[in-house]
């Protein structure tokens, strides 16, 4: 009887752990369910190959015995991951380090992809291909090296592709620039070289280039006039650019300095809806006209071979850089009382072959205002502060004023 009892007993302990352990199987069986068996996987591949930085936490919440659409920077639309927001988007957090694995690529919802800035390394897989939904990838400040997959080419609805601050060498692919959704490329501060391949997006908004080692020339046709904001500075390109930036008059802002350019500065410039306009340390040459009164309020257009009197609808430009070029003759009036209204923050026309300003000697610069004259073909009526790197000299030698004399 006794023996009986306990089977009993025995029996009802073990139906009841086996419910118990079929409770929680049917549970862990509904918290994975929600979420495709391929990008589970996927998730998890990408967590091995990544760790949190000192002070970073973010892949703690990555606990793959609860709900992946629950992670931080996960976020899902039914059973798929739609973004993934890698590393702790808090200001000043450290980031993650490590390498992004290929298994991003079966991701295959995915339409956004960032990282946070942080020190991850290695190459940028070429599976990001296989994501034909994705419109916005972005892993910039990051340490991420080799060729830019030319095969991202394939992202035919991919709207942002920000690579910058990395360590990207070779080339543009020319497939980049055939994305025809393409509004924002920021590939700068990377080191990429050859020359930028002609971009067929008609809603392209934004380019930004700037400190590559990339060269080559513009053809009239090789951006699209619906371009905002081009940046291409510190790099090596070159030949004239007129006939670009004519037809890209939807600038508001544009920096071409330190580059090789050559030829006239188109006028159409000068009337662009923009702030500060960039072309300094370049071989552009020949008479600046604008055309009408410039409102830019800052125009830096130093050291070039621009040449030719300096004219007076420049005077309205708040801060205007006109050093080291070969402008000739008189300074206008207009620049003379715009300055001693302070209208004028910044003239500098130091390292030209100008022949006179008329200004009092005793005339005071107002404290917020900055003037030099030096090394242009008068003496300088003024005595006024000039950069160091300017050098000491006050007159050019008479024998390069007789040169440029005219």
């Amino acid at each position: 009887m006794m023996k009986k009892v306990f089977r009993d007993r025995a029996m009802s302990m073990w139906l009841l752990g086996l419910i118990h352990l079929l409770s929680l199987l049917h549970c862990s069986l509904f918290t994975f369910a929600i979420l495709d068996p391929l990008d589970f996987l996927a998730l998890q591949s990408i967590k091995k190959a990544l760790d949190d930085l000192p002070g970073s936490n973010y892949l703690s919440s990555w606990d793959f015995t609860s709900d992946p659409c629950n992670f931080a920077g996960v976020y899902c639309d039914g059973d798929k991951v739609i973004a993934l927001n890698l590393g702790d988007p808090r200001a000043g957090a450290p980031g993650l380090t490590g390498r992004l694995d290929p298994a991003i690529g079966k991701l295959s919802a995915l339409a956004e992809f960032t990282v946070v800035p942080g020190r991850i390394f290695g190459a940028l897989p070429s599976t990001f291909s296989q994501l034909k939904n994705l419109r916005f990838l972005a892993v910039s400040r990051n340490f991420i090296s080799g060729d830019i997959p030319a095969t991202l080419g394939e992202l035919r609805g991919l709207q942002t592709l920000d690579l910058s601050y990395n360590q990207f060498t070779g080339s543009i692919p020319w497939s980049i620039g055939s994305m025809p959704a393409l509004s924002n490329v920021i590939l700068c501060h990377n080191r990429l070289s050859g020359s930028v391949p002609l971009f067929v997006s008609k809603t392209l908004t934004r380019l930004d280039l700037k400190h590559n080692d990339l060269s080559g020339a513009f053809s009239p046709t090789s951006l699209p006039p619906s371009l905002q904001y081009l940046s291409l500075s510190w790099n090596r390109f070159s030949g004239p650019v007129d006939r670009l930036l004519t037809r890209l008059n939807r600038l508001n802002y544009l920096d071409l300095s330190l580059n090789r350019f050559t030829g006239k500065i188109p006028n159409s410039v000068f009337s662009f809806p923009i702030t500060n306009l960039q072309l300094q340390r370049n071989l552009f040459s020949g008479l600046v006209e604008p055309a009408d009164q410039v409102t830019i309020t800052t125009v830096d257009l130093s050291y070039n071979r621009l040449s030719g009197q300096i004219s007076p609808k420049l005077s309205t430009v708040h801060n205007l850089y006109l050093n080291s070029n070969r402008f000739t003759g008189q300074v206008p009036g207009s620049f003379v009382d715009r300055l001693l209204d302070a209208n004028i923050q910044t003239l500098y026309l130091q390292h030209n072959f100008l022949t006179g300003i008329e200004i009092n000697p005793a005339a005071e610069i107002p404290p917020s205002s900055s003037l030099c004259l030096q090394y242009n073909c008068l003496v300088p009526p003024i005595q006024t502060a000039c950069p160091l790197r300017d050098g000491n000299q006050k007159t050019r030698p008479t024998s390069q004023c007789m040169k440029w004399k005219g």
